[in-house]
């Protein structure tokens, strides 16, 4: 059981591989199911053997109902295993068509059909061993009532004894075998609810099996013990046989229904182990019927829902920012609002876009925006900030909101540096000025309750957006307030060197002007 279950997707290496060919399917099952119903009568037969001969050893059978019984008895057993085996195959290959590629394609309510039909296989190859062996409990029960009355419940009840072992082994034997068959019914409507036998009833079976029918022969045995002339060797031979079959089939019994049960777990389990290295593509097949497919389902709809959810998360992430996203996911999109930041502000703004767009065919202006947009993406998050937003040919970067980070301002700055290094020599089609500025200001949601986007609104990004028209008529193209520069490191402010003391468009006060170059 601890063997890889992934190598194993049924539970057992007989049931192959999932996606196998439908040809090399239908022949597995059909050797499968063949064995099966082939071993379930098989072992029904030494049932009956066992039973009548040292089980219930009642009044030995006479000359003629010994020829008579050691004819019939081998013919039938014979001809049931024959006919249980080709009539039960064929007739389940003829309910699995669908599954197997047999059928021509079908219509949806027909599919639903045959996926409902493939699915009752193994109860109907029960019910067809149970009239087999309702037949044989008839046949022999008149048959030695005619030829020797004295034997006739003893006959009887090894016959329909067999009769249960067999069904119970059918019915259990071909719903493993039809495992593979199983998943592709329930892949297009996995269980919801458990519509035919659930785990109580396959529990049931089992104990049936494996402790039922031999605590049933010992209760039987005592019966016939107060009724006949049982001696204490042949009472003691009696219980120690079944004693001897109680532990044994109890304990293979036991085996196959802890294996039963523990497949589809694994299953589950293995899965598990995959979302948790962060495979969301992790799905498991669903070939159970009961409480346990319904779990396997279950599992494949929470990591659907997570694919959905990473997927939501990513094209949300990308639409507002990764970093407005991680907030709005652990504390919810109320805790984005009406919060004062000490923030660092990068306007990056493309010069002469009315006559790029002029002169330049649609397609290629948007091929140019995303490779300009391309490198003010990449050096801000390489710095830590986050781009707020897009406006058209002209981007806004923030450092220090929705999450504060140590050193915005200087941040900002090395990022504004990159930007200005970087786009003259790969986008040299998209001049563009850089502004920086630094300040308080309030990030959080505008908008409508229906409708809003996250946003920094304050002092600082009007000035950034007026010191980026300046910086388009300044050597480098960038230009940084006196309080960007006041908040960053020594070293930082080293590489600048004040330029002008101006009131920008807008503003009411003086903005210290710094542009890049070593202060002399």
């Amino acid at each position: 059981m601890s063997a890889d279950p992934s190598r194993r997707p049924f539970g057992s290496r007989l049931l192959g591989p999932a996606g196998e060919d439908r040809a090399a399917l239908r022949r597995r099952v059909q050797v499968l199911l063949t064995v099966t119903l082939v071993v379930a009568n098989l072992i029904g037969a030494a049932v009956v053997a066992l039973l009548s001969t040292v089980v219930l050893p009642g009044p030995r059978p006479d000359g003629r109902t010994a020829l008579v019984t050691a004819i019939a008895v081998p013919a039938y057993v014979v001809a049931a295993i024959a006919v249980g085996a080709v009539w039960g195959t064929r007739w389940a290959l003829r309910d699995l068509r669908w599954a197997l590629g047999g059928a021509p394609e079908a219509a949806a309510g027909e599919e639903e059909t045959a996926r409902r039909a493939a699915l009752r296989v193994p109860l109907n190859l029960t019910l067809m061993q149970a009239s087999l062996w309702g037949v044989a409990t008839a046949l022999f029960t008149i048959l030695i009532g005619l030829l020797q009355p004295d034997q006739v419940y003893t006959v009887g009840f090894t016959v329909s004894f067999a009769g249960i072992v067999v069904c119970a082994n059918a019915y259990l034997l071909s719903e493993f075998a039809l495992r593979p068959v199983s998943a592709l019914a329930l892949s297009g409507s996995p269980p919801s609810r458990v519509g035919g036998a659930g785990v109580l009833v396959r529990t049931l079976l089992f104990w049936a099996l494996g402790t039922g029918v031999p605590v049933a022969g010992l209760v039987v045995v005592a019966i016939f013990a107060m009724v006949r002339d049982y001696t204490t060797t042949q009472l003691a031979v009696t219980v120690l046989v079944l004693g001897v079959i109680a532990l044994a089939i109890g304990l293979l019994v036991m085996v196959f229904s802890a294996r039963n049960t523990v497949a589809p777990i694994q299953s589950v389990r293995a899965g598990m182990d995959r979302v948790q290295r962060g495979d969301l593509a992790a799905e498991v097949p669903v070939y159970d019927g009961t409480e346990l497919g319904m779990l396997q389902a279950g599992f494949n709809r929470m990591v659907a829902g997570l694919r959905e959810r990473e997927r939501i998360r990513d094209l949300f992430g990308r639409h507002v920012g990764q970093e407005v996203a991680d907030v709005a996911v652990a504390g919810g999109a109320d805790r984005l609002g009406g919060e004062v930041h000490e923030v660092a502000v990068v306007f990056v703004d493309i010069v002469g876009s009315t006559a790029l767009a002029a002169t330049r065919p649609p397609t290629e202006v948007v091929d140019l925006l995303n490779r300009f947009f391309a490198v003010v993406v990449d050096e801000v998050h390489a710095h830590g900030g986050f781009v707020n937003k897009f406006m058209g040919d002209a981007a806004l970067a923030v450092f220090g909101a929705p999450a504060a980070v140590e050193g915005a301002a200087g941040r900002a700055l090395a990022a504004a540096r990159a930007i200005a290094a970087r786009l003259p020599g790969e986008v040299p089609e998209c001049p563009a000025g850089v502004g920086v500025s630094a300040g308080p200001a309030v990030a959080g949601n505008v908008g409508a309750a229906r409708r809003f986007e996250y946003t920094v609104i304050g002092d600082p990004v009007n000035e950034a957006a007026r010191l980026t028209e300046l910086a388009k008529s300044l050597p480098g193209a960038l230009a940084a307030s006196g309080d960007v520069l006041a908040a960053a490191s020594a070293g930082e402010r080293a590489l600048w060197r004040p330029h002008d003391a101006l009131t920008l468009r807008g503003r009411t006060r003086e903005t210290a002007v710094h542009v890049l170059g070593l202060r002399g």
